[in-house]
């Protein structure tokens, strides 16, 4: 199998990266794809089931709407030399050319829509904190990261956007979560 940038994806590499998941569930997705050498969305596609649901990209926008329903998220922005952090809440939105517009007074992204090539809906253990034990059902309650993390066409981060950043998530967020997840589901 090749990875969507030409990386040859052999059973041996999927497996490491099976193992290296379940060894540390909590490790930094961006980290463990630069060790393995291969896109992070690979990484992400290799969780177990349910962890990471891959949502159908072609309805980006829906899945944009749906987001200031969620209020104050916080979205990570990463490249190759920097990784930018923000809180704020999605709205304003517009198309300009090329871009997708959110313009908020607490967040401002230009995305470059077609160049979005997967999303996810992800769950997994918060590397800030000592991950607990994970005895499956709901997610309220746990120190479990909750987003949705959206990427381009070459497998690379575009951005993540975190319904909790470390600590638990709400009992209404987690069924907003749950929600979105099932409705856009990919088929």
């Amino acid at each position: 199998m090749i990875s969507q940038n030409g990386i040859a994806l052999t059973p041996e590499l999927r497996q490491s990266i099976r193992d290296r998941l379940q060894q540390a569930p909590a490790q930094m997705t961006l980290q463990l794809a630069a060790e393995l050498g291969v896109p992070e969305v690979e990484i992400i596609r290799h969780m177990p089931e349910e962890r990471a649901v891959e949502l159908a990209i072609e309805r980006w926008q829906e899945i944009f709407e749906e987001l200031p329903g969620f209020g104050a998220v916080h979205v990570i922005v990463s490249n190759g030399a920097a990784t930018l952090e923000a809180e704020g809440e999605f709205g304003g939105f517009s198309t300009w050319g090329e871009f997708f517009n959110v313009q908020t007074t607490s967040l401002d992204m230009h995305i470059r829509y077609r160049e979005l090539g997967a999303v996810f809906a992800v769950e997994k253990p918060s590397h800030m904190e000592k991950a607990e034990e994970d005895a499956g059902g709901p997610l309220a309650g746990k120190k479990t990261t909750v987003s949705f993390q959206f990427f381009d066409q070459a497998g690379n981060s575009a951005f993540k956007v975190f319904l909790n950043f470390g600590g638990t998530v709400s009992a209404e967020r987690a069924a907003q979560f749950e929600a979105l997840r099932a409705r856009f589901r990919r088929e």
